[in-house]
């Protein structure tokens, strides 16, 4: 997906939803700016709006890609409707990918399956959205390991918190899905309540 520059829409948003917006030069680059924002008091729709855009760019998905997840959480009859939208965003391959730590990024994550790299259940999947469901068991595919992108994984694993739903054997290099992702507004970019309230209007 095409985001265009990922620094100006960071600061448009005033939420660093790019991993390229997550490091210390990007820090560097607001402090170089007086830390300044560029941001404007919004409308309720406006702020509304921010938070849904917020949303899609750190998952990177489209707009329409986006709708659907929402108003698939928002037709669930069990759960509250932010809750069941981060279920399954959380619970895509390509996320969950990035989560433990094989992939730098939620791109690189969704390039890796793409091209074959990871097996979930010992089976070959290739769609990053492909969702997973407690029990799921993802590894590297048997004929990847010796791939260059996986030259240097252990190094990166250190600096990886896996969250609690993903048991992760870091030596092995499998991960297990133990329970739904559970919704904590604290550990997020977004509110995904102002998110369905922009999509119930």
């Amino acid at each position: 997906m095409i985001t265009g520059p990922k620094y100006k829409i960071a600061k448009r948003l005033g939420a660093p939803v790019f991993e390229k917006t997550q490091t210390q030069k990007y820090a560097l680059h607001l402090e170089r700016k007086g830390k300044r924002t560029f941001m404007k008091p919004k409308s309720e729709f406006g702020l509304q709006m921010n938070e849904k855009q917020k949303a899609r760019y750190v998952y990177g998905l489209g707009e329409k890609q986006f709708a659907n997840y929402v108003k698939a959480g928002m037709a669930k009859k069990s759960g509250s409707p932010a809750q069941n939208i981060y279920e399954a965003l959380e619970s895509r391959l390509d996320n969950i990918i990035y989560r433990i730590g094989l992939a730098p990024t939620r791109g690189a994550a969704r390039q890796m399956v793409s091209h074959g790299h990871i097996a979930v259940n010992g089976r070959r999947v290739t769609t990053p959205a492909h969702h997973l469901k407690v029990g799921d068991k993802i590894a590297i595919n048997g004929r990847s390991q010796a791939k260059p992108i996986f030259t240097n994984i252990d190094d990166r694993l250190k600096d990886i918190t896996v969250p609690a739903w993903v048991k992760f054997d870091s030596a092995k290099k499998v991960a297990e899905v133990v329970g739904p992702p559970q919704l904590a507004k604290t550990e997020n970019l977004f509110d995904l309540n102002t998110v369905v309230e922009f999509y119930s209007r």
